[in-house]
């Protein structure tokens, strides 16, 4: 059984008896059942499980239910025998964006205090941008995503107690030792192949099989393209579109969107697709890293340019469309392969994971930076560059961005294959495996919890 971080926060939740309703909110595969399940029957006598998109697509017995006296009524009907207190009985709405009358109703059953509740859903980014009804102070929101790396460890066998030593070796700008690092960037490679979707990773651990690895791959990417088309009828193909570009224009120089490329046409402009952009963020699927072309903290008050990068929400699944079952491109460094748009995948992963909102730094006349955060300990802005190649110290626009005393920059980082963890003036560089300790030196981001 994979070991998931977020069973933690599910635990906490559950056990400080907290006045809300926690949500899992975040895409399909990515686990949020299984954890609900492992931590529910860990803590609760009475576990009630309940699929509200099964039951939309079936006996419809929770459409109406539009009362707490109505939803106790067919709750009774599939579960009365299981039923006790709000101690010892937890309800888990699966799938509630099936039904978005329920997340309404969810404060009235949170109130009537008969029992307790929990709820996840798959599309809930957007059933909650569209809704108007939500309760205010009454839910937890909790945005999940597929393993990170360090998750990725875990289940690979590497204990905590080694991954406090490379934690400690990063705090102190140490480097790992030679054997330590090809092992580490061996896992790591493996990562980029595999990705941290749950049921990918299963498969790959038992069978070690990259053609089995890239054919569930392939049947989830399909998946996701096809949820994607058929969730807005009007807006389908443009959303289509948009997710089946999202590899190749990570393949361009610049990464970034292009809009005329989507429909093949000139002149486009992007409020034409900002819904469709939306919905793949909001949808869970893929990950939107905004312009900044002047970076001053705190970020969020810096953005506003219409460009944007769109990441897919699994590496994994960016390899399987890019490389297919050929692997060696990723495992032995093939020169003529760069692998730059699948290294900045994996951090804007690990970022997103930990609650940073993702920015990149644009500018006509100095470049671009790959990724930018809040420093909020001195007020300024942290840069992060991000090398698969070997020429990881050439960066002419990171060396512009933190020469501009405007941007407050302390620190920058450059990530790579590099084993050696070496300083020099504000230019930190370090192996690109350290990026799953970036989020435990960050303070906690709001947007990854969200109180509504």
């Amino acid at each position: 059984m994979l070991k998931r971080k977020i069973e933690d926060t599910i635990r906490a939740h559950l056990m400080r008896r907290v006045n809300k309703i926690l949500v899992i909110d975040g895409a399909r595969q990515i686990g949020k059942t299984t954890s609900i399940r492992n931590v529910g029957r860990e803590l609760f006598t009475h576990f009630v499980e309940i699929n509200l998109l099964e039951d939309a697509n079936g006996e419809r017995l929770f459409e109406k239910a539009r009362t707490v006296n109505e939803f106790y009524f067919r709750l009774s009907l599939v579960a009365g025998s299981r039923l006790g207190t709000k101690d010892d009985t937890l309800i888990f709405l699966d799938e509630i964006q099936a039904y978005p009358h329920l997340l309404t109703l969810l404060k009235f059953l949170n109130t009537d205090n008969r029992f307790t509740y929990v709820a996840s859903g798959s599309l809930l980014g957007v059933t909650l941008a569209q809704t108007s009804s939500i309760p205010m102070g009454s839910m937890t929101i909790k945005r999940m995503f597929p393993l990170d790396f360090e998750e990725f460890l875990w289940a690979h066998g590497i204990g905590a107690d080694a991954i406090d030593a490379i934690h400690d070796q990063f705090l102190k700008r140490g480097s790992l030792e030679e054997e330590s690092h090809r092992r580490m960037m061996a896992l790591f490679k493996r990562y980029l192949v595999v990705g941290g979707l749950p049921e990918v990773v299963d498969r790959y651990i038992t069978s070690v099989n990259v053609v089995e690895v890239r054919s569930l791959q392939s049947e989830i990417h399909a998946y996701y393209a096809a949820d994607a088309a058929k969730y807005d009828r009007d807006k389908r193909l443009k959303i289509r579109r948009v997710y089946d570009l999202v590899p190749s224009h990570l393949a361009n120089k610049k990464k970034r969107v292009v809009l005329k490329d989507i429909e093949n046409k000139t002149g486009s402009r992007f409020s034409d697709y900002e819904d469709a952009f939306d919905y793949l963020v909001n949808a869970g699927i893929a990950l939107e890293v905004k312009a900044i072309s002047t970076p001053t903290f705190p970020l969020i008050e810096s953005t506003g340019k219409n460009l944007l990068k769109l990441y897919l929400n699994d590496v994994g699944l960016l390899t399987n469309v890019l490389y297919h079952h050929n692997v060696l491109p990723i495992l032995e460094d093939v020169k003529s392969v760069n692998l730059g748009a699948v290294y900045e995948s994996v951090v804007a992963q690990e970022l997103a994971c930990h609650g940073v909102p993702l920015h990149y730094y644009d500018n006509k006349a100095k470049g671009e930076v790959d990724f930018l955060f809040d420093d909020f300990d001195s007020l300024g802005v942290v840069p992060i560059e991000v090398k698969s190649g070997k020429d990881y110290t050439v960066h002419s626009a990171l060396n512009h961005f933190v020469s501009n005393e405007d941007y407050g920059v302390k620190t920058a980082y450059v990530l790579s294959n590099e084993r050696l963890v070496r300083t020099k003036g504000k230019i930190v560089y370090m192996p690109i495996y350290y990026i799953m300790f970036f989020g435990r030196m960050m303070r906690p981001m709001m947007s990854d919890l969200l109180a509504f």
